[in-house]
């Protein structure tokens, strides 16, 4: 069986887990990916989650701001470090292996992440050891155990080493092999936000009528029936005409029942789902296109919260699982993604930023070129420094002495 077969989903799966058997009607709840049931009466899986837009909203936010950051792999050396050209740099930058890229890879990872709860990818390498090619799993058809003290990971009947697996959990249980999903965890409160766009809709269907009891003079179960039913046909004539009338024989009243969407503070409860959700994924509501709070200040620090704080703690953890299963624990290669990448559509702070670290000897003019993917130029791998300021007083001095330094320089 060839690599890519072995990881192509199969239909007749058997994990040969007595404790997690695949016939099992919890088996999927066990791995964080099944149906559960919110205090809301709706059923809450990844797919029904998706269908909630800020849910949607996070997990494409996130995924895809994570996998456009530069990853690049560097070498320790005896002065610092300097960026490592060999065949893992290729593989973790551009192609992962020979059908996704690094993009699509890292996207993909982190969707599972930020739904089920863990992401799973192989490591293929050859007889020398070498990592020629990552190929990631779909978590459901893994099942994490413990053998001997050592984590293994069984994919069908085939079980693979720690090492051979790059694992990134959301956040792993106190057996330290299963993960707390996001969605699995707080199903009730994403169940609230399904069924209030569930109730939405329905609101909408019936043309805004709320529900309501009709009250005359019947004089069989059946005629109650029947009247029943011709109402709400007439009620969804109406609503699908337009209309906004609807005759009553003589001695019958309609009294509403329950709350409508405006008692029930609907657009409220949906609003507040969005600033759950938000704190379900760390996540200023602005990044969820909820302004309603944002003002040109909150909103700048904000996205400063965002980077510090919910960013950082994603590329930290994958930084440390991908130098640990990748390089060993001794190697001098590491892998470090590149928050400036976040600047790229923002130019003006861009240059604004390269220009202080050339003018304070940070950076090198031919060095921010490089960031800039322009080609280096004459004199330009000297550190340079502002040489303005001076003590009060002085200026005329300095002046003095910089044109006598220039006059010798002449001669």
């Amino acid at each position: 069986m060839g690599l890519l077969d072995r990881f192509r989903k199969s239909e007749n799966r058997n994990l040969e887990n007595p404790n997690a058997p695949v016939s099992s009607a919890d088996f999927l709840q066990i791995m964080g990916w099944g149906d559960f049931e919110a205090s809301s009466g709706v059923n809450v899986n990844v797919d029904t989650a998706l269908g909630v837009p800020a849910i949607w909203s996070a997990v494409n936010f996130l995924s895809g701001t994570i996998a456009s950051l530069p990853l690049n792999v560097y070498q320790k050396t005896e002065s610092g470090r300097e960026k490592y050209e060999g065949r893992i740099s290729g593989i973790l930058h551009d192609v992962v292996n020979d059908g996704m890229s690094s993009f699509e890879w890292r996207k993909y990872i982190f969707e599972q992440v930020l739904t089920g709860g863990r992401s799973v990818t192989y490591i293929e390498r050859n007889g020398k050891g070498e990592v020629v090619n990552l190929y990631p799993i779909d978590p459901t058809d893994v099942r994490v155990e413990l053998i001997g003290g050592r984590k293994t990971y069984r994919l069908e009947t085939t079980v693979y080493e720690a090492r051979d697996v790059i694992d990134i959990p959301f956040m792993l249980k106190a057996n330290q092999v299963d993960v707390r999903g996001p969605i699995a965890t707080n199903k009730d409160a994403i169940g609230m936000a399904i069924a209030a766009s569930r109730y939405g809709s329905k609101a909408f269907q019936s043309g805004g009528i709320p529900p309501v009891v009709l009250q005359g003079p019947f004089q069989s179960g059946a005629a109650a029936q029947r009247a029943s039913e011709d109402v709400a046909n007439t009620t969804a004539k109406l609503a699908r005409e337009g209309r906004p009338v609807m005759a009553l024989p003589l001695g019958h009243e309609m009294k509403q029942i329950g709350f409508n969407p405006e008692q029930m503070q609907l657009l409220e409860l949906q609003r507040f789902s969005i600033e759950q959700i938000a704190r379900i994924y760390s996540l200023p509501p602005v990044f969820l296109q909820d302004l309603t709070h944002g003002t040109f200040s909150n909103v700048e620090q904000q996205d400063l919260h965002f980077v510090k704080h919910t960013i950082r703690r994603w590329i930290e953890q994958t930084e440390a699982e991908l130098n640990l299963k990748l390089f060993g624990r001794t190697a001098n290669l590491y892998v470090e993604f590149n928050v400036d990448g976040l600047l790229r559509g923002d130019i003006k702070s861009r240059m604004e930023a390269h220009a202080t670290s050339i003018q304070n000897a940070i950076r090198t003019p031919n060095e921010v070129r490089d960031i800039e993917n322009m080609p280096p130029m004459d004199n330009g791998d000297d550190l340079m420094i502002q040489g303005a300021t001076v003590p009060i007083g002085t200026q005329g001095q300095v002046v003095l002495q910089s044109e006598e330094n220039n006059g010798d320089q002449n001669v």
